[in-house]
């Protein structure tokens, strides 16, 4: 018990530490953290409307694309920040009391909590400007986005020890996972593409969790070949080999 609570005070002290890093003093750091995925959601709202009369899903332009760029989020911006993890605290590993893994689990927590805000800012005052606001289904919601940090994790626990082991992954592992937006449903329904196409999108498990998310703000939504077990599956069997691989090079980390 001693052990855990030892981590536990070491994690909260990373979180004030990155959080102090990543967002400073003054409020500009976190209407950053806001105004980068709005003005997303906001280039792909004109740039659609431009050539469709109605979204995919519903009469809501900002809300199709930000309810599938936000689900995104909850995996991408996951991975992107917790790849550098150990790599930025690498000073603090000389202290005996602070592991690699808690450099992680500061960042975890961090990180979900600043895409839960966003997600909550975005997509409420969406919801509030829409002439007939949806009903929301939190179960969907909360499901999709727990799911897709898990997966998150699990990838950047794998990336902080790849990373190190072999340089040439890094380079490798950015050029495969940056078309990954591009091909998880965030502009468009997988329900519509045509056979056999649609079963290699649904290959992809962030596009099962951006059909989930969806259901939670569309009612009439069905999701045609949604299967979040298979998400599920994909998303614990990461973070498992993620922390079977983490804890066997916790050596090579801390004196790397």
């Amino acid at each position: 018990m001693g052990h855990v609570y030892t981590h536990a005070r070491v994690v909260a002290a990373l979180l004030i530490r990155e959080i102090a890093a990543r967002f400073g003093s003054k409020p500009g750091g976190y209407v950053w953290a806001l105004l980068d995925p709005a003005a997303h959601v906001l280039l792909l709202t004109i740039a659609f409307q431009a050539i469709a009369r109605a979204p995919a899903l519903g009469v809501s332009f900002p809300l199709f694309f930000a309810t599938g760029y936000v689900a995104f989020q909850f995996y991408q911006a996951m991975t992107s920040y917790l790849n550098g993890a150990v790599r930025a605290n690498k000073s603090l590993l000389n202290y005996p009391s602070v592991a690699p893994i808690d450099t992680v689990v500061a960042r975890y927590f961090l990180q979900f909590g600043t895409t839960a805000m966003v997600a909550v800012v975005i997509l409420g005052v969406i919801v509030v400007w829409m002439r007939v606001p949806p009903e929301l289904s939190w179960p969907p919601i909360l499901e999709a986005a727990f799911v897709g940090s898990v997966l998150g994790l699990g990838v950047g626990l794998i990336n902080n020890v790849m990373f190190v082991k072999y340089p040439l992954y890094e380079k490798v592992f950015n050029i495969v996972n940056r078309p990954l937006m591009l091909i998880s449903g965030i502009f468009f329904l997988p329900d519509a593409i045509p056979h056999p196409y649609r079963e290699i999108i649904l290959l992809n498990p962030l596009t099962h969790l951006i059909m989930r998310f969806r259901t939670g703000f569309y009612d009439e939504y069905r999701a045609i070949g949604l299967d979040m077990s298979y998400a599920h599956m994909f998303a614990f069997l990461t973070l498992f080999f993620g922390m079977l691989l983490f804890s066997a090079s916790s050596t090579l980390l801390r004196n790397e």
